[in-house]
């Protein structure tokens, strides 16, 4: 690198709001400035802004702000920017045009085919990013051992960069394509992003559309096996795609800002901050690898400041700024993921591990049924909090500032209408007062229900109390992700530091270490602008990847060799032409490492870990890997080879500055300049305030008090302490917080945090069941979810929220609890799946561990985790035959099975239980043994981590407190559903004068489902009355009690719309009359596999029906499988959902009692003996009306290889319904064409043997429209949700979720 000694170097963060500017100047002084990153009155760019503004007030020269500033005193430019972000979240980058192997036009508009938000029934998809489409008439596909379907020409067959061998079915007609690209350039468009199928591999086809489309005049043109070469067509096309829409918009944004200075910047060395934590020269700063480009600055930077490499204490990151708070983590290297999602694109890059989360200085304050809620909702910048004097709602920021913890005086005089003004108190009080005049009322209204609970009533609160409670919940809503980032890897939360960054964190800080048990908050002299700070302290980064096919096994040794040494010395090429020599480069070498049959990949390094003649040269990782899987997952699997997916070289060169200007090193003793009056738990208190400019080195603070800086303010909480290291850097050290004796009479805030806490209980439980599970159903699709129960069974928290599981798990504990009563003794766990006893269909396995406390008879507490079990016998593999008359023929049937007695695992007893179904006809006994045992176990340490914490939560407030706000969360379920029937009622009593409402829907078979609903308007209650409905069918299609439940409870939270803790509440206000024998209720031996998955749509169908809250969607999960003696697979396909009042339906999404991804495309060819030929939305299947329905799919399947298809679907012969004139969306198809021409309807339900050459087409049901057609809106359309309306929320937790509501 040039030798930039005696120069002004500058790192700068382009924030949404502000504008971040680290200065190194000559002498070797730092120097730090905040600017609005938007000022158009006072200048064009905010960076540029900043240096000449530096420049300026150190030379003491004039320069003009109309003039391009002079380089000739700079030596570099390191940049973070939001552009690229902010394009996103707006939709506002380049028009671009997507071309697409023919057949998947629609691909990335259905993408994994889950819904976001599962109780939204209008569903809101955030926009694709092209504009257009073109379909290419080209098709390669993997060669596969044993396939039988006629090779058409030897001659086709290429080898693809992973060593994979590929045959080339239909050549690229380059003619038709230049044809397609001459038309959308006609039409105004110059980005164009390609991808066509396995070109991860094999890219041939790609360069040639790419050469052409260059040659014809695209601008941009970005190619899917060049943006990044990974497996995985979807996730590979929302990249590609992202790639060609946001790299103008870069290269625009760069133009602007280097016209700005003298030669456009020609001497300068410039570079930008990618999103995984390397910068990057600004010719080669791109759209995929900029999203992160902001807040990665702050890693880099507290990793940098905060890690000690002598002591090894991990750091978490927590930069809470106005709209949201990004939460990370550092342990010695930094933590990458490879695929995430950010404002609804899903992008395939090395990325830093930043998890988002929906709570900022800015998320607004609500009060909800008795409930303190704090966002997901945000202020923004403009009006901003109440307390900026421009109509602003209250916020965050509000509260600290009504607590004293926010000092006026120290902020600048920019707020108001002019921007002149200070912050004002007075109404950010003005709007407390009204709220707690709200809160008081409710408290008053609801003494009778406290007193149910307690002889206390609750008392008034003051305005200090509603705005302390409201920063209780936020900072307990920012510890759940922390404590499932590190958690979910096998960490604990307490041994590390917390690095508090961020204008709004310092607040905080305390609260937050204190709550998650760390004992020290560290915040850097520059943690006001550490983002840019630590832009200045990051390297220069190269990265190369290529995919890969090959074992980690000794004779794969040499290949692997070659290509690390290939990719390496890419790297050092690279680098070398940047100008950094051999000294100043490294490389560090990745395997993307999987167990063979599994898709729980890990990107391994193999550091500490050297290689041997058992290994690579470039280290073990074997070891390494193994080590690591032990520790995310809790086992291994020692017998099964290790795949090597991907090869991935990472090159730094080193360029960070070492930051050696020093403080002033004074002693002394602190002397503050005021005292003010902060409020904390124990009142208001006096409250000294310190300049972090004018501390002594060394000495220490007693909290309470407060530090203020130029851009943050500390709060040192009571029994905390602060000192300030050499550096200049302050200290924290946490203390326990005085116990604080909690009463049983209802606490609002209690309320709230006590949610979170059982939430969060549920939560970790789930973490543990999918690190110690091995089946690909629960550690990867992640089908299960884990709960907490109180004493009687009654459902306390459910996560995570797959609906048909919602509500079922109570009637299994409940049945356990009138079986069992005494016979449960502390040590015992209950695994149970019979319908009777509240099971939903026999592979979901539910394991029950009751909770007991010393002293105390009888379970206080009950923990359980539902799992889908692959295969537990059966007359087919996987336990779901579309064919089946008994519950025999669907597996292993538990009805209070004792899976551990005082300790010990009942291994034999449940291997004899579980191949029990071999002595029927035609049955076998569990397919999969082993699997079957390693889940079971998994769920029992699930159960015990809940139990453990649950136990946990008692020592900290005592059992009759816990006890007592559970009760409070399943009222507080309870309000919000007898207000939404209230509401109801009102409304009907209005248009009908009638408090009565019925529906009637139909299975394929002719079968009628019967609602009618009588609601009760003073009590806010209701019942509803199945009676009439069908009797009990002879096959497979008869629904448990407990699905009639989880239907109801999906139906009533959806109607309620509003987040509300989901639990027994819900069903508190129902009666529900379901007659025996029916469908709804059938005798205990029938068979039920369909009904959970195909009858618990008709039951929501029915009840949105007799609400007339929306038209029916789809109303089926199209359950296909297929198998053989080799192989088997399983999954539910999309459909369209329906119209209602004001939105269209969503074309090719799931709906209601599912939200299964589907496999991708290459992994479906790579992995099974089918090759997909089509999948696309079906034109003309939503309903017509005034808001149309979503349209359903075509998915075609032509196999490879002899295979056994099965067939489990609804809305055959059904149509989903219109609503208040809107038509009927059209009836599913299952069609199967043979290979020798003959076409073939294979209705609703059936199992067939297909050939090679067969081919089955499935066309899934449309969504009902809704309003009569005559009064417009002839195109479908979906909900457009303005993103950063609230928050883009992004990283591995929330990508952990939308998987587990994915399922």
């Amino acid at each position: 690198m040039a030798d930039h000694v005696g120069k002004f170097n500058f790192a700068i963060d382009r924030g949404g709001t502000f504008t971040d500017v680290f200065a190194q100047l000559p002498d070797g002084r730092e120097r730090v400035l905040k600017l609005l990153s938007w000022d158009p009155q006072n200048y064009n760019d905010a960076p540029t802004e900043g240096i000449r503004r530096v420049l300026e007030e150190e030379t003491g020269k004039v320069f003009p702000r109309e003039q391009p500033v002079d380089t000739s005193l700079i030596g570099w430019i390191r940049m973070g920017t939001t552009v690229a972000t902010n394009a996103l979240l707006e939709r506002k980058g380049e028009r671009a045009a997507l071309l697409v192997t023919k057949g998947f036009k629609d691909l990335l508009h259905i993408g994994t085919q889950a819904r976001p938000k599962l109780f939204d029934l209008e569903v809101a998809v955030p926009d694709v990013v092209y504009e257009e489409v073109v379909e290419v008439d080209e098709r390669v596909v993997l060669v596969q051992d044993g396939c039988r379907l006629p090779r058409k020409d030897p001659k086709r067959i290429v080898t693809g960069s992973t060593g994979d061998a590929l045959e080339l079915w239909r050549d690229l007609d380059l003619e038709r394509v230049e044809d397609d690209l001459r038309g959308v350039l006609s039409r105004g468009i110059r980005s164009l992003a390609v991808l066509l199928l396995h070109s991860y591999t094999w890219s041939d086809h790609e360069k040639a559309v790419g050469a052409l489309a260059r040659r014809l005049g695209f601008t941009q043109v970005s190619l899917s096996s060049e943006v990044m070469p990974m497996v995985r067509a979807v996730p590979r096309g929302y990249t590609v795609c992202a790639d060609a829409y946001l790299t103008p918009k870069i290269r625009q944004y760069l133009k602007g800002f280097t016209s700005g200075f003298k030669d456009c910047l020609k001497d300068v060395d410039v570079l930008f901050m990618q999103s995984d934590g390397g910068l990057t020269p600004m010719d080669q700063f791109c759209g995929s690898r900029a999203v992160l480009s902001g807040p990665a600055g702050g890693v880099v930077g507290y990793a940098v400041t905060s890690y000690s490499r002598s002591e090894e204490n991990p750091v978490i990151g927590f930069d809470m700024g106005g709209t949201s708070t990004d939460v990370s983590r550092y342990a010695g290297q930094y933590e990458h993921v490879f695929e995430a999602t950010t404002a609804g694109v899903t992008l395939q890059a090395p990325q830093l591990d930043i998890n988002t989360v929906a709570a900022g200085g800015g998320s607004r304050l609500f009060f909800r049924s008795g409930m303190f809620v704090v966002g997901p909702e945000s202020a923004g910048a403009h009006p901003g909090p109440a307390c900026y004097r421009k109509g602003g709602p209250l916020t965050v920021t509000d509260a600290n500032l009504a607590l004293g913890r926010l000092l006026p005086a120290f902020f600048p005089k920019i707020f108001g209408p002019g921007e002149d003004e200070p912050l004002c108190l007075e109404e950010t009080m003005n709007h407390f007062r009204l709220l707690t005049q709200e809160i008081n009322a409710f408290l008053s209204s609801n003494q009778s229900q406290a007193a149910n609970h307690s002889d206390n009533s609750p008392s008034e609160m003051s305005v200090e109390e509603v705005a302390m409670g409201f920063i209780r919940v936020a900072n307990e809503a920012m510890c759940r992700p922390i404590r499932a980032l590190t958690q979910a890897k096998g960490h604990d939360t307490s041994r590390h530091v917390l690095a508090c960054f961020g204008g709004a964190g310092g607040q905080h800080a305390c609260a937050i270490a204190r709550s998650l048990g760390m004992k020290t908050v560290f915040i850097h002299k520059y943690s006001g602008v550490l983002s840019a700070y630590g832009l200045a302290l990051a390297d220069v980064v190269e990265e190369v990847q290529e995919p890969c096919s090959l074992r980690y096994e000794p004779r794969c040794f040499p290949e692997l060799d070659r290509r690390v040494e290939d990719l390496s010395e890419r790297c050092h090429h690279t680098l070398r032409a940047r100008g950094f020599s051999g000294s100043q480069i490294s490389t560090q070498v990745f395997l993307h490492m999987r167990y063979e049959g599994t898709d729980c990949a890990l990107m391994v390094t193999a550091a500490g870990n050297r290689g041997d003649a058992q290994s690579c040269r470039a280290g073990d990782f074997r070891s390494a890997f193994t080590k690591r899987y032990l520790k995310e997952f809790g086992f291994t699997i020692p017998d099964r080879p290790i795949m090597v997916d991907d090869i991935r070289v990472r090159g730094c060169g080193k360029s960070g500055i070492k930051s050696a200007y020093a403080i002033n090193s004074r002693l002394g003793q602190a002397k503050p300049v005021m005292v003010t009056k902060c409020y904390f738990e124990d009142g208001y208190l006096d409250t000294k305030v310190y300049l972090w400019e004018e501390l002594p080195c060394g000495h220490s603070i007693q909290g309470p008090a407060v530090i203020i800086d130029k851009n943050s303010t500390i709060l040192v909480e009571p029994c905390c302490e602060a000192h300030l290291t050499e550096e200049g850097d302050v200290c924290m050290t946490v203390g326990s917080d005085p116990h604080c004796a909690l009463g049983t009479e209802l606490n609002t805030v209690q309320l709230s945090i006590f949610s979170h806490r059982f939430m969060s209980i549920a939560e970790q439980m789930g973490r543990v069941l999918q690190r110690t599970s091995i089946s690909t159903n629960i550690k990867e699709r992640l089908d299960f979810s884990c709960a907490v129960f109180g004493p009687d069974g009654g459902l306390v928290s459910n996560a995570p929220h797959i609906p048909v599981h919602l509500g079922a798990m109570q009637e299994t504990v409940q049945y356990q609890i009138r079986s069992l009563e005494s016979e449960l003794k502390e040590g015992d766990v209950i695994l149970s799946n019979h319908p009777c006893a509240g099971g939903s269909h026999l592979p979901d396995l539910t394991v029950i561990t009751p909770v007991f406390r010393k002293g105390v008879r009888g379970p206080v507490f009950f923990v359980a985790s539902r799992g889908h079990h692959a295969d537990i016998g059966g007359i087919t593999p996987g336990s779901m035959p579309p064919h089946s008359t008994s519950l025999q023929q669907e597996g292993a049937v538990f009805t209070s099975f004792k899976l551990v007695t005082g300790g010990i695992f009942q291994e034999e007893a449940v291997t004899e239980a579980l191949m029990a179904p071999a002595q029927y006809p035609d049955c076998s006994g569990t397919r999969n043994l082993h699997d079957n045992l390693s889940d079971l176990r998994a769920q029992v340490a699930a159960n015990q981590r809940g139990s453990q914490l649950v136990e946990e939560l008692i020592d900290s407030y005592g059992l009759a407190v816990v006890q007592a706000y559970m009760g409070y969360i399943q009222s507080n379920a309870e309000l919000a559903v007898r207000d939404m029937l209230r509401e109801f009622a009102r409304r009907r009593k209005q248009l009908t004068g009638s408090l009565e409402v019925e529906a009637e829907d139909f299975m394929d078979d002719g079968t009628p489902i019967r609602l009618r609903v009588q609601i009760d308007e003073s009590e806010g209650s209701a019942v509803f009355d199945f009676t009439g409905t069908g009797t009990e069918v002879w096959g497979n299609c008869n629904a448990p009690r407990a699905i009639t439940l989880s239907a109801l409870i999906y139906c009533l939270r959806c109607m309620v719309g509003q987040d509300i803790p989901l639990n027994q509440g819900c069903l508190t206000p129902i009666s529900v009359i379901i007659p025996p024998g029916s469908i709804l209720q059938p005798s205990p031996n029938a068979a039920v596999v369909g009904g959970n998955v195909l009858t618990s749509q008709r039951v929501v169908d029915v009840i949105f029906r007799a609400f007339e809250v929306c038209a029916a969607s789809q109303g089926c999960m199209n359950n296909i499988s297929f198998g053989n003696e080799k192989v088997g697979y399983y999954e539910t396909v999309a459909g369209g959902t329906g119209a209602g009042p004001g939105w269209n339906g969503r074309s090719g999404v799931h709906s209601h009692m599912t939200n299964t991804r589907i496999t991708d495309p290459e992994i479906l060819e790579k992995r099974y003996p089918v090759i997909l030929e089509e999948f696309s939305l079906r034109p003309g299947s939503g309903g017509a009306g005034k808001y149309r329905g979503g349209d359903g799919v075509v998915r075609k399947l032509l196999f490879r290889n002899n295979v056994i298809l099965s067939v489990l679907t609804e809305r055959r012969s059904t149509r989903p319904y219109g609503l208040q004139g809107g038509e009927d969306g059209a009836a599913g198809l299952n069609l199967l064409h043979r290979a020798e021409g003959r076409v073939l309807n294979l209705g609703a339900k059936t199992s067939v043997s297909l050939q090679p050459g067969d081919m089955f087409c499935l066309y899934t049901p449309g969504g009902g429209g809704y309003g009569g057609e005559g009064e417009g809106n002839p195109k479908p359309q979906t909900k457009r949700r303005r993103l950063n309306d609230t928050f883009s929320e992004k990283g591995s937790v929330f990508d952990f979720r939308l998987a587990q509501e994915g399922v």
